[in-house]
């Protein structure tokens, strides 16, 4: 079906899947969870990536995804609610109108799905939009449209009408089209440069978005860390789904009382590691940003093969600060390491990188929590990397080069709500309506002001104002 074509159809079950109470949609989401839980190794399994195993599928994807449906059959209701402003803030004039706030849907969302989590991450943008009360069309990425497929017929055997629920082939020109189409908010997971693009294709129908970049996060190790048990979470974060984590940990600071515990406990787990799959496109831009490290002073210890599809791990040492390996965004398994006096030298570091999405500090809780405040990134861990950000409690998302807005979490449910705000005007005495001249005017609002803002001029601006407004007499000014 043309982009235009789905996107008219989604609207039109929109409109009624918008009308439907938060509790009800919820109930779909609860029945849709139950069914594919009660496979999970078949759903697991409908994932396409090959250097997996379903145990990985499983525990990166699967359990994190039923894990969010249920955080939102919990927390969705309260979050979604309509709200009514405290009438403690409201304004004296505005005396007998009450404000209410709704968190209304958007309309139409548009998921553009990364290949490095498939399923998880698309999953969760696509059940909060429908649990917000929109439609929902989802482009998936190249050669994973099965895991989508599965949780959608998980969905449509549920009941939920299929139009509100949509899945597209994966070429990219479809998602070309479906942007150009213009829905009406736009979910992007995926490297910095496709965010641009896409950025700018929205521009022209002004369709607001969501940009979930890639990420080059910091890893900083302090004086007083458990070598050996830091060492291998760095390892094992490093080296989750073949490298291809956008927070995966791709430089390291190690201050340097710690220094000669850590590096040989680094070096020991990244030796056990085995080679990890690396694409020609990326092998392309990995070599000149190796070549011009090692112009400037950086080595590494195994040989990177440009000819080959696998890499073992490279642990980069002395790289320049300015390297150009720092600023750039790579699913390859590249770590470069730096050893610091002290870590206010590693924040400042940190924070001049383009990319700002996630960083984990390893140390003395105290210490790690004022090395956590220092850095100017969307997520921080504290003796753990990665792992922890599949909390479905807390929203993810980034800043500058790594974008901007944020999905998961009740933050991204409101994400794909706007605050729709009524304004009820209850009150009989309405003084604007009456015909008084501008000088009058004048001094009452400014007897107003003293009332409301002047400090010790409050007194006599109320004896003023209530002798120019209730009684209708002249203003008096206070002296």
């Amino acid at each position: 079906m043309e982009p235009a074509l789905l996107l008219d159809a989604a609207r039109s079950a929109q409109r009624d899947w918008a009308t439907v109470p938060v509790t009800e949609r919820l109930q779909f989401v609860r029945h849709a969870r139950h069914a594919l839980a009660r496979a999970p190794v078949e759903f697991a399994g409908t994932v396409a990536r090959a250097e997996r195993s379903a145990a990985d599928t499983l525990a990166m994807e699967v359990l994190p995804l039923l894990e969010a449906m249920r955080f939102l059959e919990r927390r969705a209701a309260r979050a979604l609610r309509t709200r009514r402003a405290d009438r403690s803030d409201r304004p004296l004039w505005l005396r007998g109108v009450t404000a209410t706030i709704e968190p209304a849907p958007l309309g139409v969302v548009l998921v553009i799905a990364p290949g490095n989590y498939p399923l998880f991450i698309a999953g969760v943008q696509a059940v909060q939009a429908l649990v917000a009360g929109n439609a929902v069309i989802v482009k998936p990425a190249p050669g994973e449209r099965a895991c989508l497929a599965a949780l959608r017929g998980a969905f449509l055997l549920a009941g939920l009408p299929d139009a509100l629920f949509q899945l597209t082939d994966d070429s990219v020109e479809t998602a070309s089209k479906l942007v150009a189409a213009g829905p009406d908010k736009i979910l992007l997971t995926g490297s910095s440069a496709t965010g641009r693009n896409v950025l700018r294709a929205a521009a022209e129908t002004l369709t607001p978005t969501v940009m979930e970049l890639s990420g080059n996060d910091v890893s900083i190790v302090l004086n007083g860390a458990n070598p050996v048990r830091t060492a291998a979470t760095i390892s094992f974060a490093f080296a989750l789904n073949a490298s291809h984590t956008c927070i995966a940990p791709r430089r390291l600071f190690v201050e340097r009382g710690v220094a000669d515990a850590f590096i040989p406990a680094l070096e020991e787990r990244l030796a056990e590691l085995a080679p990890m799959p690396v694409d020609a496109r990326t092998r392309a831009r990995l070599m000149p940003l190796l070549s011009a490290a090692a112009s400037g002073g950086a080595t590494w210890s195994v040989n990177f093969d440009t000819r080959a599809e696998t890499s073992p791990p490279l642990l980069i040492k002395n790289a320049p600060d300015d390297a150009a390996l720092h600023a750039t965004d790579l699913f390859a398994p590249v770590l470069s390491l730096r050893v610091v006096d002290a870590w206010p030298e590693a924040t400042h570091l940190a924070n001049l990188q383009p990319h700002a999405l996630g960083a984990s500090v390893f140390g003395p809780r105290g210490e790690a929590a004022k090395v956590a405040a220092a850095l100017d990134v969307g997520v921080v861990t504290i003796n753990d990397a990665v792992v922890a950000t599949a909390d479905p409690r807390v929203p993810f998302g980034g800043k500058r080069q790594s974008g901007f807005g944020v999905t998961r979490g009740i933050e991204g449910l409101l994400e794909l709500t706007y605050p729709k705000v009524t304004l009820d005007n209850r009150a009989s005495f309405r003084p604007q309506l009456k015909r008084n001249s501008k000088r009058d005017e004048e001094k009452i609002l400014a007897s107003l002001v003293r009332l409301l803002h002047a400090g010790e001029h409050r007194r006599r601006s109320l004896r003023a104002l209530l002798s120019a407004v209730v009684r209708k007499k002249k203003v008096v000014e206070p002296d």
